[in-house]
């Protein structure tokens, strides 16, 4: 008969169809069912962190809820800084993990419920009569708040004998948030007023609009007020006509586009969080701006927003477009060249240093990357390169696993996650040397999983990069923020990939030719990049400005 174990896996599988883990004492019996009981495809990752890692890109790449596992005690707290992220980022993923025997703790367990509790993480332990009703519980929470949940299977009940799976409800999924009650109704009817009569209206989206689908419905926005358009750097690609989006705000945004946005007298913010970055910590809207956020939250998130509506944002932003019926736009957005304004420094060949520059290497590998890429992001001072320079089709096409909790080291298991979530796709990881060697166990674990269809770009400064500029800076010892020049392109020849070290442009030559190859013949592509660390990134420079 099935065991406790065999429940949780056939009724996750019933949901769920990939799981990520490393196999141990506690989980054991769980892995044996899910691989020989279900079709949920199961993907080994070599340390316990990448689990949830690429549970956690595979959701931000698909949309598609996944599953972590790993073993009790060590294998548990080897989850918890990705834990962690995916509770700050509001990513959804079911953690099965073993646990502490029913009768008390071993000298090598610890308190799960508490740890993962500290970070944020609610933790569901099964039981032998209700274990495919917990599962399906564990689900739906994740589902509803946008939270990863911990599945616990204790070590002693884990092979117990519990009868024949019982039919389980499907989890629910709540119903978009429509704008209730007159005050909601009072305040879109004050935005509407707001955009009716503004001069300079612009619209700002963030992951959240992606989330609701709310693109088309904010493009007919944009169309209906003469708005222009900006994104969070999560939320990039969300409005359907970029001849009138100024690209990312905040210190990813281009010079010309911000001014812009400084121009602006009405901002409506839809599904964004307005966090220190989005707004130049304070600085991205003008005095004289009249800002309105709307958003699922229960209030509004920064001291600038003079008007809050709790609603989905497709449905706020469908509602203020039936409003808007026949009013005249702008005509703003027509009078002024987006394309420029959103134009990045080029950047020199190489630097005063002799070392790569990043902005020509990051603004030449653009040009190269395929078409079809999705790109993933490790954390670091490395992180303005891409976001400023490589365009994406869509939020779902650029994601930054570990900038919520301000971790790096996230970077390779991201391409595992994101490969299996999009397997038609190029997975492009963008990773700093730090983080690159931080979670080195999982550059295996990446080449296999991608292959031909996975690249990495190591931004590599022999430093970690951030730390030199806020803190160096500064004039502390900067040994311990350096790092011996390690060779990325030998690692990756380890683990069976193509590795090529990149000193000069002319160099990046291979991934002209990498891209035309078929992806089914071609190796994982892995590029160490030799770059100047005397060249800061826009955004890094106004962390030193507001820090020094």
């Amino acid at each position: 008969m099935p065991s406790v174990s065999a429940h949780v896996a056939l009724t996750l599988a019933q949901h769920i169809d990939h799981v990520f883990g490393v196999m141990g004492n506690g989980n054991a019996y769980f892995l044996d069912a899910l691989e020989s009981q279900t079709d949920a495809v199961f993907t080994a990752v070599r340390h316990e962190q990448g689990a949830v890692v690429a549970a956690d890109a595979h959701f931000r790449a698909s949309g598609r809820i996944a599953a972590a596992t790993s073993t009790y005690g060590a294998g548990f707290t080897n989850t918890i800084t990705a834990l962690a992220e995916a509770v700050q980022a509001h990513v959804p993923l079911v953690l099965v993990v073993g646990d502490e025997p029913t009768s008390g703790p071993r000298p090598w367990d610890v308190d799960q419920i508490a740890l993962a509790s500290a970070v944020g993480a609610r933790t569901y332990t099964t039981g032998r009569a209700d274990a495919a009703a917990t599962t399906v519980i564990a689900i739906e929470h994740a589902l509803t708040y946008r939270v990863p949940v911990v599945l616990a299977i204790p070590y002693d009940v884990a092979a117990l004998d519990a009868g024949p799976v019982p039919e389980a409800p499907a989890p629910r999924r709540p119903a978009p948030l429509a704008p209730r009650g007159e005050f909601a109704e009072g305040m879109l009817d004050d935005i509407a007023a707001a955009l009716r009569t503004a001069k300079h209206p612009f619209l700002l989206a963030g992951r959240g609009a992606w989330l609701a689908g709310a693109g088309e419905a904010l493009g007919a926005l944009a169309d209906a007020t003469g708005a222009l358009t900006a994104s969070t750097a999560l939320g990039r690609g969300v409005f359907p006509d970029e001849r009138y989006d100024l690209g990312v705000t905040g210190g990813f945004g281009a010079d010309g586009a911000m001014e812009l946005v400084q121009q602006a007298d009405v901002a409506v913010v839809f599904g964004a969080s307005l966090n220190q970055f989005t707004m130049r910590f304070g600085e991205l809207f003008a005095p004289g701006t009249r800002v309105f956020q709307i958003d699922v939250l229960p209030a509004a998130t920064h001291a600038h927003v003079g008007g809050f509506v709790r609603a989905d944002a497709r449905l706020a932003a469908s509602a203020l477009v039936e409003r808007l019926a026949g009013a005249a736009p702008s005509g703003w957005r027509e009078s002024v060249d987006a394309a420029a304004a959103r134009a990045y420094a080029e950047g020199d060949a190489i630097a005063a240093d002799g070392r790569l520059d990043p902005r020509s290497a990051a603004r030449r590998i653009a040009e190269l990357l395929p078409g079809d890429r999705v790109v993933v992001s490790d954390g670091g001072h490395f992180i303005g390169w891409a976001n400023m320079y490589w365009p994406v089709a869509a939020p779902d096409r650029m994601m930054m696993i570990g900038t919520a909790f301000q971790s790096i080291g996230q970077g390779w298991p991201s391409v595992v996650g994101a490969t299996r979530a999009r397997p038609e796709s190029t997975i492009v990881l963008t990773s700093g040397d730090g983080g690159g060697l931080m979670a080195i166990a999982d550059l295996e674990s990446a080449v296999r999983a991608a292959g031909g269809r996975g690249m990495a770009v190591i931004w590599n400064d022999a430093a970690y990069g951030a730390e030199v500029n806020l803190y160096g800076l500064k004039g502390l010892a900067e040994a311990p923020m350096r790092i011996p020049e390690v060779d990325f392109a030998a690692f990756g020849a380890a683990a069976g990939a193509e590795g090529v070290v990149v000193r000069t442009l002319d160099d990046l030559d291979r991934l002209r030719t990498w891209s035309a190859e078929d992806p089914a013949e071609r190796r994982f592509l892995v590029l160490d990049l030799r770059i100047s660390g005397a060249v800061i990134a826009p955004y890094q420079q106004e962390i030193i400005r507001v820090n020094s």
